[in-house]
């Protein structure tokens, strides 16, 4: 969570940092604060609230400086509010850091320092790192081995970047265990900070990422990156492939909707180099899987959160049913807690939209440890989750700015197919002609997503008929269950209607009690094995007067009659259907809480990438 951006370069760092943040509130939004440097003078910037409360404040305030850093806020430690906005300034003024984790050992630190007479002025723990970094300057070490010092007395994970009015042609950069990337920008004579990509992609597509435990000395024309033991590191420049236009809304009114009906593109783009139709096979070869690792797995863990958990949902069904691999689905969270039973014949399949997830991060590291194989499917390049891999595959879906995920969740669910296949031809467990129905069902996938999408209007109706519904159940079996969750999640995230789902054939256990006109139920109903077993629990909703809202297959004869509304779908090979049945769930959630008058891509109390345990 949190965003971040510095500058140091020939040109006034303000409207760069201001730009960079712009592209990075969906990682924070409760404040926001700049510092920039001027003739070894620093000044500061800071208010509550959304950006533009920060922009409005320079505008009647301005500074101006050639070097900076900025950071837009979601709150851990001290309410929202201008006193614990980013960046802190240390006692003497000539400090100032921004900060993206927690300081788990704060408070030790905060009576600590105030015993040595230090002074707090805000309820963070962010500001201990600043008068850490004081306390070795007023020792005579130089900014360098002051950041080094303070760093070690941390506890938690961290990203960090420093600035001082003492060697005002330098910023210093950190990264410690998970808590979200820090990646450092080549220009013209000119360096840039950020906590992710779209903040610089703007000025520079030339990048390096720091791994855990390392720190930056960036100067406008070089970059240093050493362990916080201070030993030299080599590090490789990343070209990011992203193009800038892409992180903007153009004719949307959201990123979400534009996110939404860009998975045609997006699908189109994860088949792209990996789907061979003439051969009718499937290539991963970011993967690193041999014959001899596929015939060796014994069992696949997957681990994710939110969004990303659903989609493991479907593909432990994948590896199941097409691999024949044993498959569980960990949530990420309670994963590393579990004291998991994994060895080296056991893969740890990681599924991240940011690939900097915090406790997605420590089950990796937690298989790691316990001599499993790493793989991870991962949206943003040179992330840490695909740095930490024995193998990875990239959604290639370009950069998801809404925080409530789209087209970072149909994208995993065609990877994870493709791993199925993959997987079940090195390991003989397909014929060639089972093999070929398989791949070439790929072969759909954009266009139905994108009739789907051309139907877009008649969701619309049904989102202004129910828009001021209080609460909905979401219901699904086999591998539409986990539709059905990520529906109930995309209406909660960005509308606050309350929203339950549940595996239908659950529904008689307790559920079922709910069930009034004023319960609408959304069930997921396409032509798959589990219809006949949906069909009849559409029916114990009508007989109970529940408002019924189905997602069916285009033909179907038997839903019109029982429901309220219907979402149709073109008909779909029912291994491929999840890709297609969120599409009119993840509009739905979008009109309602449009109609609703919320932001929709800022939805209160949440963050785009969660980097905080």
């Amino acid at each position: 969570m949190c965003g971040i951006v510095g500058y140091i370069g020939e040109r006034n760092a303000t409207p760069i940092i201001l730009n960079g943040l712009k592209r990075l509130e969906y990682r924070g939004y409760d404040s926001a604060g700049l510092a920039v440097m001027k003739n070894g003078q620093i000044e500061v910037r800071r208010d509550v609230g959304k950006l533009t409360r920060l922009a409005s404040l320079v505008s009647e305030q301005p500074i101006e400086g050639n070097i900076g850093i900025g950071h837009t806020r979601w709150a851990t430690h001290g309410e929202p509010s201008a006193r614990n906005a980013h960046p802190h300034v240390g006692s003497t003024g000539r400090v100032v850091v921004v900060h993206n984790g927690i300081v788990e050992n704060f408070l030790e630190l905060r009576e600590e320092l105030s015993s040595e007479g230090v002074v707090f002025n805000s309820d963070t723990d962010t500001e201990t790192i600043v008068h850490l970094v004081e306390r070795y300057l007023s020792l005579g070490m130089g900014l360098e081995h002051s950041a080094r010092k303070a760093l070690t007395h941390l506890k938690g994970a961290h990203g960090i970047v420093i600035m001082s009015s003492e060697e005002p042609d330098k910023i210093i950069a950190a990264r410690i265990g998970n808590a979200g990337g820090v990646v450092i920008g080549f220009g013209e004579g000119e360096m840039f900070i950020a906590s992710d990509i779209p903040a610089i992609l703007e000025h520079t597509r030339r990048v390096v990422f720091l791994d855990s435990f390392q720190m930056a000395v960036v100067t406008r024309n070089d970059v240093q990156i050493q362990t916080l033991n201070g030993e030299p590191v080599t590090f490789q420049v990343h070209t990011v492939p992203w193009d800038p236009v892409s992180a903007e809304k153009g004719e949307y009114r959201h990123f979400m909707q534009k996110e939404i009906h860009e998975q045609v593109r997006s699908l189109t783009d994860t088949l792209a180099g990996r789907v061979d139709f003439e051969e009718m096979s499937i290539r991963l070869p970011e993967l690193n899987l041999s014959s001899e690792l596929a015939n060796r797995i014994k069992k696949i863990v997957i681990t994710a959160c939110g969004t990303a958990a659903h989609a493991g949902m479907v593909g432990r069904l994948y590896f199941e049913r097409i691999a024949r691999i044993p498959t569980t689905l960990e949530i990420a969270s309670e994963f590393r807690y579990s004291d998991p039973i994994i060895d080296a014949d056991t893969v740890v399949l990681a599924i991240s939209q940011s690939g900097e997830t915090a406790d997605t991060l420590a089950a990796m590291e937690e298989g790691r440890k316990r001599g499993a194989v790493l793989w991870s499917i991962v949206n943003a390049v040179g992330s840490q989750a695909m740095r930490l891999a024995d193998g990875f595959i990239s959604m290639q879906t370009g950069p998801e700015i809404g925080v409530a995920s789209t087209k970072a969740f149909t994208a995993p669910l065609v990877d994870l197919y493709m791993l199925a296949i993959l997987l079940a031809d090195l390991r003989g467990v397909l014929t060639e002609n089972q093999r070929r129905r398989l791949v070439a069902d790929l072969r759909l996938i954009p266009d139905l997503v994108g009739r789907c999408l051309d139907r877009e209007a008649d969701v619309l109706s049904v989102a202004r008929a129910l828009k001021e519904a209080r609460n909905m159940l979401y219901l699904g079996r086999g591998i539409n269950m986990p539709i059905a969750y990520e529906g109930a999640l995309k209406l909660k995230e960005i509308s606050y209607i309350h929203a339950e789902a549940y595996p239908a054939g659950e529904m008689k256990h307790g559920p079922i009690a709910l069930i009034d006109r004023d319960m609408p139920v959304m069930a997921l109903t396409p032509l798959d094995p589990w219809y006949e077993k949906m069909i009849s629990q559409v029916e114990q909703v009508k007989a109970r007067g529940g408002t019924l809202i189905v997602v069916a297959t285009d033909g179907d004869q038997r839903v019109p009659a029982l429901a309220d509304y219907v979402f149709w779908i073109p008909q779909t090979p029912w291994l491929l259907s999840p890709v297609v049945t969120v599409i009119p769930l993840q509009l739905f959630a979008y009109h309602i809480a449009s109609l609703r008058g919320l932001d929709v891509d800022q939805p209160r109390n949440l963050a785009k990438s969660v980097t905080v345990e």
